[in-house]
């Protein structure tokens, strides 16, 4: 059965991504609203079970709060904020969504 989960990694300071604020979307309504946890990722599955159909998502990242808390020299406005990844479940399987984050850069991709 499919099932979707995330997780975020720090690559600026190397570290995973505690207590970032995530928001899942599908349709322009919102499933959940979660944080990370000490090892950046959800405590359990964003979608599964009947939960879990295909169409088209929108995971929208915190990372403007999150890296405010970390410490580090911010321009502002911050050159990153809220991060909106947009995309579609097609298949009965997992869809893993992680987020590479630093304060001026991210990378997604669908892992496994």
């Amino acid at each position: 059965m499919g099932k979707l989960t995330t997780h975020v990694l720090d690559t600026a300071l190397g570290c995973p991504a505690a207590g970032l604020r995530i928001e899942l979307y599908r349709d322009g309504k919102q499933l959940r609203d979660v944080r990370t946890n000490e090892d950046g990722r959800v405590d359990a599955p964003l979608l599964e079970g009947e939960d879990f159909a295909p169409g088209t998502y929108e995971l929208v990242f915190h990372a403007g709060d999150y890296l405010d808390k970390t410490g580090q020299a911010l321009p502002d406005p911050k050159f990153l904020d809220l991060i909106p990844l947009r995309f579609g479940i097609s298949e009965d399987k997992h869809y893993h969504v992680p987020l590479l984050l630093s304060a001026f850069a991210y990378s997604t991709y669908r892992g496994s």
